[in-house]
């Protein structure tokens, strides 16, 4: 019996990453994420997968942005107890976004009961904090560049992708196949986040197309970031910033920190990063000092740049202040958790800011805002938008178009196939046409659900 793939998602999407892997008897899931945005891909995650948890042997992790391991509190809490290997860099931010995922939508279910907005009643979390908890021990790491057995007479080494702490590119080896899952891929030009290795030989890779149909301007962050924040300090203003808490924000307190060195911005504009696991992601950096690029000097100066607020008083008490400050609060698509309390209140204000900091999925209010509405809807009521909306073109972890093809061409062979996954229609489409017209291979698209040959 040959090798197969199920894609249960990222397959049309750019979301809810989870390939399941067969042989014979055996099955293997590489990544267990969520599915974020809109909200006909929301509700896939109440509907039960189409594989008993219990049947699946194993679990690969390519990173832990939860687009990528949100679902495996769920998975574990419906019966799954076999092992969850990751990179140490990936097992330490799971152990960190897990339950602070299960906290906000225990928070948010609580919040929609009080407020009566939802539609069901009593509202539900997908998952709870303990259920994170419950599902971490499980979570074997494994360094980079080492070749283990996830399952008998199965193969799987990971390989640094940049994007993020502990973001892993897999070489998964089994009967004679070698399959190649790039994962999120980092940009080599980062400023965080060291570059992506080259991919090793495969018989088939699955590519993600982030930006498959686009390629990042040659502004840096800086000259993004320095005039927005300029403009906003002239004027009292308060800039709320919705920040993925495992990458973004670690790169926008960086940056802030470097216009504050250079002159570019008042030292004394206050800055607050508002999400406790933004904060201890933040601290990892001093962990992980391998991964990155940063100095020891350069890290002291991203986690002292801003008032790390903790807790949910503290937070609240950010209503009370005046601008000129910045807050950067997850998340990064603006879906949940503090960053929308902090739009409702300053959202309204022409003086105030919005900044998009990346990437934002349709069907989220970070798409929403970038659309330029004058309106979101948040906790049940439209709030209306006056604050300048800022959208950061240069502030993405992932490789752009031209870059995800020069990590395909250092391959040292053509693979059979190229499944194109975790992009929107628009550009999986576009990146596959390009594989195909200027790698010559063979390139396709995979539908939600189908399985295909490895």
């Amino acid at each position: 019996m040959g090798v197969s793939i199920t894609f249960l998602g990222a397959a049309g999407t750019v979301t809810g990453s989870k390939y399941l892997v067969r042989h014979g008897n055996q099955s293997l899931l590489v990544d267990c994420g969520l599915f974020q945005g809109y909200k006909q891909l929301r509700l896939r995650n109440w509907a039960p997968l189409p594989i008993v948890p219990d049947q699946v042997d194993a679990v690969l992790l390519t990173h832990a942005h939860l687009d990528h391991s949100g679902y495996l509190p769920l998975l574990a809490k419906e019966g799954y107890r076999g092992p969850i290997y990751a990179s140490a860099g990936t097992r330490d931010l799971c152990r960190v976004l897990l339950p602070d995922s299960g906290h906000i939508q225990e928070e948010d279910a609580a919040f929609a009961n009080r407020h009566g907005f939802s539609k069901h009643s009593p509202a539900l979390p997908l998952y709870t904090r303990q259920d994170a908890l419950d599902c971490l021990p499980l979570i074997k790491a494994v360094p980079h560049g080492n070749t283990f057995q996830p399952l008998p007479n199965w193969r799987a080494t990971f390989h640094p992708a940049g994007h993020i702490l502990g973001a892993s590119s897999i070489l998964l080896e089994v009967a004679g196949r070698r399959i190649l899952f790039s994962g999120d891929l980092g940009r080599p030009d980062d400023t965080l986040m060291n570059p992506p290795a080259p991919a090793p030989q495969a018989d088939t890779v699955l590519i993600e197309s982030t930006y498959g149909d686009r390629t990042h301007p040659q502004d840096n962050l800086l000259a993004e970031l320095g005039p927005a924040l300029q403009r906003l300090a002239a004027r009292g203003g308060v800039a709320v910033v919705p920040v993925f808490a495992v990458g973004r924000a670690q790169a926008l307190l960086h940056a802030i920190a470097q216009l504050k060195v250079r002159g570019a911005l008042p030292h004394g504009l206050p800055v607050f990063l508002d999400s406790p696991m933004a904060v201890h992601t933040t601290h990892l950096f001093e962990q992980h000092p391998g991964e990155h690029r940063l100095s020891k000097s350069e890290v002291h100066a991203m986690t002292h740049t801003a008032t790390m607020v903790q807790s949910t008083d503290e937070s609240k008490a950010l209503a009370a202040r005046h601008g000129p400050m910045v807050i950067l609060s997850a998340s990064g698509m603006a879906t949940g958790g503090r960053v929308l309390h902090h739009l409702a209140h300053h959202a309204g204000n022409h003086r105030n800011m919005v900044i998009l900091t990346g990437y934002q999925s349709p069907g989220t209010r970070g798409a929403t805002l970038a659309s330029g509405a004058r309106s979101v809807r948040i906790h049940g009521r439209d709030v209306e938008v006056q604050a300048e909306i800022v959208q950061l073109e240069s502030a993405s972890a992932h490789a752009d178009a031209n870059q995800l093809l020069d990590w395909l061409r250092s391959s040292p062979s053509r693979p059979d196939q190229v499944y194109v996954v975790h992009g929107d229609p628009d550009a999986a489409d576009t990146m596959r046409g390009r594989i195909e017209h200027e790698l010559h291979w063979r390139a396709l698209v995979p539908e939600h659900g189908s399985t295909w040959p490895c």
